[in-house]
């Protein structure tokens, strides 16, 4: 193992073991065996390294939900595949609760460490093609703005979904949960549709 995978593999065991905020430049050495010079040879900072460790966790954990979902029976229909991916999202989040909680301490710092925000920034932006193709029906076309837009949307609704269950996983919402909140979206958007050829028109009074 070269001293980049080495420094990977150590970071990503102090977010597991000491989160994000409390990991200093040195416990990532001390757990990696390397040396300081190394992060920023081959990273550039500690928070560049701890990003790309928590990123190539969540391509992991990516990796993993899509091989399940392989296996898993899609029921027909976008709303219902949409119920079972969430539904097995839900399921992972307690077995990577390390990993999520490292997330939200990261974020945290974005506030006061334009180097995290930046790093996040771009960990986000490669992450939105990779949550929008997941939620693809098989043999989609490619659409460059469609992935981005949905991607970005699947991110916004991750970020939210794990919050919840992190800080109250009893009453966080389930897969069906958020596929019926969503079918009744869907449902007051399309009554508001105008009907063809009634725009312009007024009700008639009676006298």
């Amino acid at each position: 193992m070269g001293h980049r995978e080495a420094l990977l593999e150590g970071a990503r065991h102090c977010l597991y073991e000491r989160g994000y905020a409390r990991t200093s430049a040195r416990d990532i050495v001390a757990a990696s065996g390397t040396n300081l010079a190394s992060i920023g040879y081959h990273f550039g900072s500690k928070d560049a390294l701890l990003v790309a460790a928590m990123e190539q966790a969540i391509d992991e954990w990516g990796d993993r939900l899509r091989d399940t979902l392989l296996h898993t029976t899609l029921r027909a229909g976008a709303l219902s595949r949409f119920e079972t991916i969430w539904t097995r999202i839900i399921e992972s989040y307690d077995t990577h609760r390390p990993l999520w909680n490292a997330v939200f301490e990261a974020l945290a710092q974005t506030e006061h460490s334009p180097e995290t925000r930046r790093v996040l920034a771009d960990a986000l932006h490669r992450g939105r093609e990779r949550i929008a193709v997941t939620f693809e029906e098989p043999g989609t076309a490619a659409d460059p703005t469609r992935t981005r837009t949905t991607g970005a949307f699947f991110q916004a609704l991750m970020v939210g979904v794990m919050a919840q269950c992190l800080v109250d996983p009893a009453r966080a919402p389930s897969g069906r949960d958020l596929a019926t909140a969503l079918r009744a979206i869907v449902a007051a958007t399309q009554k508001r549709q105008p009907k063809p050829g009634g725009r312009g028109r007024r009700p008639s009074r009676t006298a």
